[in-house]
């Protein structure tokens, strides 16, 4: 007998044994035993979340040979119940949308559903990929799905719901499927493994199912390769030889890192993550979902629902969400979105990426443009003599040196990194010598060089003033003076 794998062998065969999609299963139960069975479904969702599986339940629930009616717990041992989870009913036709996309495929599926079900209450038409199908497909498609006949039904299940027309969409009822939290899906491999006899070490199913990232059939996916390693026990040192470790593992060891201003753990971190098989493209999608999970924690609370994560991962995501503040966060996430759009075009993917990791783990060193600034105002050029005496008291700027002052702020702000909250939130003022070693930099140069100069510019304009007509002398006296002049 050749080895069914384990994503078919524990495939869910009931509403009660659909894994995360609760409240999907109760809504259709309920919709069966109220008698109010829409002729149309549209599932949507990730990969491996449960739409096929909950297709096939609802055309077990419909037709069901052991009940005079349909029911929400179907027998799941008379012919009907037993072809349908083989994918083999007469009247449940399972259609692949990806190579059956042309509008004949669906001419003739519209001329097989006039025809009554061979044996079973309803014929039960399960599209898969549906959004694959060509424009012309749909459009035969609509009158069909709109007002079928009485003994047909419709389930449509896609990865891309946006790709299917809203004319399609709004003749279905839709369900969402949600990605599958890592506790429900660590506890279904525990329950296998139970079954199956296999010892399995702490953590090992825990790390499968971070890993699968919220589809079932990719944990069991996973459990069946190391299986394939050690079909009786799975170790830590087995799991780390066969999978690698899950994305938010590696995002978490590189933001520590930059963290501690540790360039070179960061960049020990990267090369991880890209042995593992990862392309930098790829790093830094994993790595801006992680950096933006940390700012909606840090900035809307530990107890925001805005992201979906265990409650125990919650608790590590937060205490690393404190080290950093929101614009740090939003400096960073754009830091990468730059880096994942240049590495498409660039010969040098991984140069790059040193690169953003480096200056990653050293933005804490940077300066706040504002803070130079505002030590510039606080200081007169010329103020620091070699014996560093103190500064002379700054004189009282015109308005017009307040907004070329405004202006050079704004300016340069824009081209700056941010600071972190440490360096932010410092309100002490620089001593004499901590004043030279920062005048050294070359950008507090250029500002204090284009402040200075600005300055210097609107003193020498202010030397030389027109006279400006008065508004209480008479106009003729104005033109007597002018010829007089002459």
């Amino acid at each position: 007998m050749s080895y069914r794998v384990l994503a078919r062998a524990y495939r869910s065969s009931t509403f009660d044994e659909v894994v995360g999609q609760d409240a999907v299963a109760t809504t259709l139960k309920n919709a069966i035993l109220g008698g109010r069975v829409h002729h149309g479904y549209l599932f949507t969702g990730t990969r491996g979340v449960g739409k096929t599986s909950m297709a096939r339940i609802l055309a077990k629930a419909l037709n069901c040979l052991a009940f005079d009616d349909a029911t929400a717990t179907p027998c799941l041992e008379c012919d009907s119940c037993k072809a349908v989870a083989e994918g083999e009913d007469v009247d449940v036709v399972e259609i692949d949308a990806a190579s059956n996309t042309g509008v004949d495929n669906i001419r003739e599926l519209r001329s097989n559903a006039t025809l009554r079900p061979a044996r079973a209450r309803f014929k039960i038409y399960i599209i898969d990929e549906v959004h694959m199908l060509s424009s012309g497909a749909f459009n035969a498609l609509l009158k069909t799905l709109e007002e079928p006949p009485s003994h047909v039904k419709f389930i449509l299940a896609t990865t891309e719901s946006h790709k299917v027309p809203a004319t399609i969409q709004s003749r279905c009822q839709r369900f969402d499927f949600r990605a599958i939290d890592v506790d429900a899906i660590t506890s279904h491999l525990e329950r296998i493994t139970e079954s199956e006899k296999i010892e399995a070490e702490d953590g090992v199913l825990r790390r499968v199912a971070r890993l699968a990232n919220g589809s079932m059939r990719d944990a069991l996916s996973i459990l069946d390769k190391l299986l394939s390693y050690d079909a009786k026990r799975l170790t830590r040192e087995v799991t780390d030889e066969v999978i690698p470790p899950p994305h938010d593992e590696l995002s978490l060891a590189i933001i520590d890192r930059v963290s501690e201003n540790d360039a070179g753990g960061a960049l020990k971190a990267l090369d991880d993550a890209l042995q593992t098989g990862r392309t930098v493209e790829q790093f830094c999608t994993h790595l801006i979902e992680h950096l933006r999970t940390l700012m909606i924690l840090n900035v809307c609370g530990p107890e925001t629902d805005l992201i979906d994560v265990s409650s125990s991962m919650r608790e590590t995501l937060v205490e690393q969400s404190a080290r950093f503040d929101g614009p740090t966060f939003v400096y960073m996430i754009t830091l990468l979105e730059e880096l994942r759009r240049s590495v498409k075009s660039s010969g040098a993917a991984r140069a790059l990426a040193d690169a953003a990791v480096v200056r990653l783990a050293m933005s804490t060193s940077f300066s706040d443009i504002n803070t130079l600034i505002e030590q510039i105002d606080q200081q007169a050029p010329g103020a620091l003599d070699a014996d560093d005496q103190p500064a002379l008291p700054a004189k009282k700027k015109e308005p017009e040196t307040g907004r070329v002052l405004a202006s050079a702020k704004a300016s340069a702000a824009a081209i700056a990194p941010p600071v972190s909250q440490e360096t932010s939130t410092s309100n002490v003022s620089p001593s004499p010598a901590q004043w030279q070693e920062a005048s050294r930099d070359p950008l507090v140069t250029r500002v204090k060089d284009a402040v200075d100069g600005t300055l210097m510019d609107i003193k020498q304009r202010a030397t030389v003033r027109p006279e400006l007509p008065n508004p209480d002398r008479d106009p003729d006296s104005i033109d007597t003076d002018a010829s007089s002049s002459r």
